[in-house]
């Protein structure tokens, strides 16, 4: 059996771990399993580089963490070696580089996920990672409104010809 001072340490793991849980915009649970060192080095500087964390903790804390954030949903992702990526600022940079890092290792697998509290699907997480970036999104609304303006502008003009012709 286990000792209380090892009792302790695990709950203030818990404890600290649904913390950061609750804080966080992002949390993506997603499956390792077949992938060497390098592989897993060069994710977490990619991660890293959006500051996201990418930690491997053992199944039974991030269950006891979820339960203590009140976060229900997930139990089934937590099943094989999983690793826990968590983001307190952006929740779309993690989504693409674990979508684009699973796209070429087909071992790793995102699992489910949390983002701004809701529980999402693996399903859910890769739709919202192939979302164009934010900037991305204003160019096309904007091209598409300058498009609009720009076809009136040219009616308005053909009508001012039109009516000093006549």
């Amino acid at each position: 059996m286990a000792s209380e001072k090892t009792i302790l340490e695990k709950k203030e793991k818990v404890s600290a771990l649904a913390e950061k849980f609750k804080a966080a915009k992002c949390i993506i649970i997603a499956e390792y399993r077949g992938i060497n060192v390098l592989d897993v080095t060069n994710l977490r500087a990619t991660l890293r580089s959006s500051n996201t964390e990418y930690k491997v903790i053992k199944n039974n804390i991030t269950k006891r963490a979820f339960e203590e954030a009140s976060i229900e949903g997930l139990e089934d992702a937590l099943l094989g070696p999983n690793a826990v990526i968590i983001n307190n600022e952006d929740y779309l940079a993690p989504a693409k580089a674990l979508y684009e890092y699973s796209k070429e290792n087909e071992f790793y697998k995102i699992k489910g996920g949390v983002i701004d509290g809701k529980v999402l699907s693996a399903e859910d997480i890769v739709a919202l990672a192939k979302l164009p970036s934010k900037e991305v999104l204003v160019a096309q609304l904007a091209g598409a409104l300058l498009g609009n303006i720009t076809k009136l502008a040219v009616a308005l003009g053909q009508v001012k010809e039109q009516k000093e012709a006549a």
